[in-house]
């Protein structure tokens, strides 16, 4: 089977695939301090709990934003897997040409997102990430990365909103029934919300425009992509595990599977 990792600013998700069917997926919080034996304790816990043998695992792919946290994560895979694990970055095969200035300045959640979004969906297509920040990301027919939009995520504009505004609280992410809140909390939540959901109509809009292609497909993923997103016209799929079905398809590019 393999494993696939996606250490993300807040989350880290693995995929366990077998074949090309997800079988299970995880996540737990990303902690730079943890240690290797930490996370391979983790490991074998989440393995154990669903009743994963960890030694059938064959190959281990792993993409990542957060630089500090790599070597225990590689130390871990090493240790407690015995394997050497693909590290998504410069030289991999991907199928996607990265038109971006810096090439080496596309993280590579949003390659694998390229990837897997290009497999299920086709291209042109737009990929909506609700990440820790939400992104956007631009590809074009001829499958070349254009670039994309990088805005605040709905979690971090709460946090700014409840850590500066000293008489607002902390409030939970939902879909509001009305867009009028009746109290102090309904109205906060409903400007995040339907804040973000305009914010997403607006840019895609743009971008298409920009694109000047047709049948651009507009594929939403993230933790919160099916609470926002399903309240989007202008989103025509959704897949919360998008990096991980990137991950496996770049694995299979890049071996003999």
């Amino acid at each position: 089977m393999l494993l696939t990792i996606d250490v993300g600013n807040t989350n880290t998700t693995l995929g366990l695939f077998n074949g090309h069917n997800l079988k299970f997926d995880w996540a737990f919080s990303t902690d730079p301090d943890k240690t290797s034996d930490e996370i391979g304790i983790l490991f074998h816990s989440l393995f154990h709990h669903t009743k994963q043998d960890i030694r059938s695992v064959k190959d281990v792919i792993i993409c990542s934003v957060v630089p500090p946290v790599m070597n225990s994560l590689v130390a871990a895979v090493k240790k407690y897997m015995r394997k050497n694990p693909i590290i998504v970055g410069p030289g991999i095969k991907t199928g996607i040409n990265i038109r971006y200035e810096n090439p080496k300045e596309v993280g590579a959640d949003k390659i694998a997102n390229a990837v897997g979004a290009v497999k299920l969906f086709g291209a042109p297509v737009i990929i909506v990430d609700f990440g820790t920040a939400t992104t956007f990301c631009a590809i074009n027919g001829n499958r070349d990365y254009l670039g994309g939009v990088i805005c605040p995520g709905i979690r971090i504009s709460a946090e700014a909103l409840f850590e500066k505004a000293s008489k607002l609280p902390r409030v939970e992410i939902t879909c509001p029934s009305d867009v009028i809140g009746k109290n102090t909390t309904a109205s906060i939540q409903s400007g995040l919300f339907f804040g973000y959901v305009g914010q997403i109509e607006y840019i895609v809009g743009k971008i298409k425009k920009e694109m000047r292609e047709d049948n651009i497909k507009v594929v939403a993923t993230g933790s919160l992509a099916r609470l926002i997103a399903s309240q989007c016209r202008s989103v025509d799929e959704i897949n919360s595990l998008l990096t991980l079905e990137g991950l496996k398809e770049i694995y299979y590019l890049n071996t003999k599977g």
